[in-house]
């Protein structure tokens, strides 16, 4: 919300107003610490006091590309559009002279071409400095008439791409501006009249001998006058090669600016690239370590499963050890338990057993006397068995 642009301003050359800030430079802005402390809930009254405020000028600076508050203020005026006359105080203003460039800079993207050249080009006039923050975070002096003719004249200043607009000449020849009147033809025009009084009163009068002498060494000779005239022209000349000398000075900052602003932005660019590798670099890193991780948590699992393992194995073992210890005592119990009766039985039968096969001797005795086959005669004792099986009773005899 505090990043949109007022719903009631109005697109300037057929855009939203913001958007004449590089949206690289316009990002970098929202996450600068100014805009988010400074520049929230302004007005077009309220910002007055923080432009006053203004110690210097410029883009962005640093590695990282931070914005400067003028930077800040400038896209803040964009955002809520104050209106034509607040700006033209702004440019007015001759107490503070930050507020001034910051109204001439945000009338420079604004504005038609017309009022472009009407009321900056009487700033060409400010001879006051300037400090301007560089893109590597130093500073350099600059002068306000220096900073008028760079945003006139170049289509890129403090790290924004500036409108185009025609030349002067094409405007003049075209009737929508007047032709440029320098500040100084006042003061010519003056000195010329000056001149002019004073050589209608020295012919108004007839001069003497004494006046003519005078005069003589007063330099109205036709040899001072020469020599007048040729110091003019030398003057003149001189004046001349100031000019070509600002000209070529003025060409040659402007070549520098544009070699300037190409290595920033191949200067930005690779700032650009650079982060973008850092950030694959952090971001392999953080794999790299993501599967380290895993790696050692995979190797802890099968370190873990491996003891497991061992031990299991272990208790199986000794499970094992002790069942054949345990079937080993249990045979060899057995068998000295089969041995021990074995050798009971034989050695002394039980009272029981005896009993028993003495009733068991004695019934067969008691038999073999009773059925008569124990009889000493053998036929006899065939006959009684013969007998016996018949169920008949035994032979007496």
């Amino acid at each position: 919300m505090a990043n949109r642009t007022d719903p009631l301003a109005k697109s300037v050359h057929g855009t939203n107003p913001q958007n004449l800030v590089e949206k690289i430079v316009r990002s970098k802005i929202y996450q600068n610490t100014y805009w988010k402390e400074q520049c929230f809930g302004l007005t077009a009254e309220t910002l007055v006091d923080k432009a006053m405020d203004l110690d210097h000028l410029g883009g962005t600076f640093g590695g990282a590309r931070k914005p400067t508050p003028f930077l800040c203020l400038l896209l803040k005026m964009l955002q809520i559009q104050p209106d034509k006359d607040i700006v033209v105080e702004f440019i007015k203003n001759e107490d503070y002279k930050y507020v001034r460039v910051l109204g001439a800079f945000y009338l420079r993207l604004t504005a038609s071409v017309s009022d472009v050249y009407l009321y900056l080009e009487p700033l060409y006039n400010d001879y006051r400095k300037l400090r301007r923050k560089l893109n590597d975070g130093s500073f350099s002096l600059t002068h306000v008439d220096e900073f008028i003719d760079e945003i006139l004249t170049t289509d890129y200043s403090c790290d924004i791409a500036l409108p185009r607009v025609q030349k002067r000449s094409n405007l003049e020849a075209s009737g929508i501006l007047d032709p440029r009147r320098s500040a100084l033809e006042d003061d010519f025009e003056e000195d010329e009249e000056d001149k002019d009084d004073d050589d209608d009163n020295h012919h108004a009068r007839p001069m003497d001998t004494d006046d003519r002498h005078k005069e003589y060494y007063r330099g109205r000779s036709p040899a001072r006058d020469r020599d007048r005239d040729r110091d003019r022209d030398r003057e003149r000349d001189r004046d001349r090669d100031r000019d070509r000398d600002r000209d070529r000075d003025r060409e040659r900052d402007r070549k520098h600016d544009k070699y300037r602003d190409r290595d920033y932005d191949r200067e930005y660019d690779r700032g650009r690239d650079r982060d973008r590798e850092r950030d694959r670099d952090r971001d392999r890193e953080r794999d790299r370590d993501r599967d380290r991780g895993r790696d050692r948590d995979r190797d802890r699992d099968r370190e873990r499963e491996g003891r497991e393992r061992e031990r299991k194995d272990r208790d199986r073992g000794r499970d094992r050890s002790r069942s054949r210890s345990r079937d080993r005592h249990d045979r060899d119990k057995d068998r000295d338990d089969g041995d021990h009766r074995r050798k009971r039985v034989r050695g002394s039968p039980s009272p029981q057993r005896e009993e028993e096969g003495k009733k068991k001797e004695k019934k067969e005795k008691k038999e073999k006397k009773t059925d008569g086959t124990d009889h000493p005669d053998p036929e006899i004792a065939e006959a009684n068995r013969l007998r016996a099986s018949l169920g008949l009773k035994p032979l007496r005899v």
